[in-house]
């Protein structure tokens, strides 16, 4: 019994894992290609994407 809970477990952190990487590499591939221009408490940073 120990053991299929084990299988379970394994299993359920693998899907976990590969939905959270799906999700981080569309996040990543939807964000907008250019300069990114923020102003926060550091002052002004310009970055290129």
């Amino acid at each position: 019994m120990a053991r299929t809970n084990n299988l379970y477990l394994i299993i359920g952190a693998l899907l976990v894992a590969v939905i959270g990487l799906g999700f981080y590499v569309y996040r990543e591939e939807s964000k907008p290609k250019g300069v990114e221009l923020s102003i926060g408490q550091d002052g002004v940073k310009v970055e290129q994407n």
